[in-house]
């Protein structure tokens, strides 16, 4: 028999990715966003239209026995998003309804094994302030002390998965995403991360222009190409680890580096310029050695590699948008 998945987020960037996976790999996959992909058709088998922060939406959808679900769906987007605190109250409350309407249907109906997408922001800033030696290590998350109310409702929806987990009998899996990139994410609007910010920048500056960096450009973090995510997320998912546990790279580099990595790969010559702006904790790095050892995997893919693929994508994207604007 045919087995069965719900991707919920699915209209967003790694949930469209997890997707794509899972019909490679024959299953039937039903799809849950309140926004459809923008930027390639899903191919899930049936997608639905609709807000996870209404119970009566969920009860819909998760209305029978899935043998995966994968839980990405959240009120999140960039530090021009997530740090300036005027969004702290959206966060915290979208995120949080979403999950505990999904949970309750889930155990109500058996639901096989259950995955969430938490993220390296509920580690404590006290752990990362030197840029060089961040410490992210799983068993550092407490005493906690996270540096936004994103890494706060993400540390309280671990506990809210496990606690399900231990009480109900229920089979949740729960990672820590660091900073995931690759072709087909936000690039634009305000919501997009530093990978495809900074790329977008460099698309759209002409050779011998400045693009601007926010803060002193020291601050350092890894960041991981959405394929090894995607691979990340499916061997947790079905492995006998409960976690949480780091999915990320342990390629760390500063934001000015990456930016100069970013120049190297588009070939034009464009200088940087720091300014002042929303830049998180200094350093942020994923530490892999507990999923080494609980999964026999960790991400491998160079950095560059898959930054010269995201550019290429998003330099395409920016002139498709240039070409539009001049016809209007």
């Amino acid at each position: 028999m045919t087995k069965t998945a719900l991707v919920l987020g699915a209209g967003g960037f790694i949930g469209s990715h997890i997707v794509k996976r899972l019909k490679r790999e024959g299953m039937t996959v039903t799809a849950v966003d309140l926004k459809r992909c923008e930027f390639s058709k899903s191919p899930a088998d049936r997608f639905v239209l609709g807000d996870l922060r209404e119970q009566s939406l969920v009860r819909s959808v998760i209305d029978r026995r899935f043998d995966e679900v994968y839980q990405l769906a959240a009120d999140m987007g960039g530090a021009g998003y997530i740090f300036t605190g005027e969004n702290d109250a959206d966060i915290m409350h979208n995120s949080a309804m979403i999950n505990l309407n999904v949970l309750d249907a889930c155990r109500e109906h058996g639901v096989g094994r259950i995955f969430y997408s938490s993220s390296a922001c509920m580690y404590p800033e006290h752990n990362q302030l030197d840029p060089d030696n961040p410490n992210c290590a799983e068993d550092s998350a407490y005493p906690a002390n996270p540096d936004s109310e994103y890494g706060w409702e993400k540390l309280f929806s671990e506990r809210l998965f496990l606690a399900y987990a231990r009480n109900y009998g229920m089979t949740c899996r729960v990672a820590r995403y660091h900073n995931i990139f690759g072709p087909e994410g936000t690039w634009t609007g305000g919501k997009e991360k530093a990978p495809a910010a900074l790329c977008r920048k460099v698309a759209e500056t002409p050779n011998g222009g400045t693009i601007e960096v926010w803060g002193d450009g020291l601050q350092t973090r890894s960041f991981l190409h959405v394929d090894e995510c995607v691979e990340g997320t499916l061997r947790l998912l079905r492995s006998d680890f409960a976690g949480p546990v780091n999915i990320g790279s342990t390629e760390m580099i500063s934001i000015n580096a990456l930016a100069e990595m970013i120049i190297g790969i588009s070939g034009k010559n464009i200088s940087v310029r720091n300014i002042a702006g929303q830049q998180g904790v200094r350093g942020r790095n994923s530490d892999n050695t507990l999923i080494r050892q609980r999964l026999g995997w960790a991400p491998s893919k160079p950095l560059r590699t898959g930054m010269a693929e995201t550019y290429d994508w998003i330099s395409r994207m920016q002139e498709r948008a240039d070409r539009v604007a001049t016809l209007v």
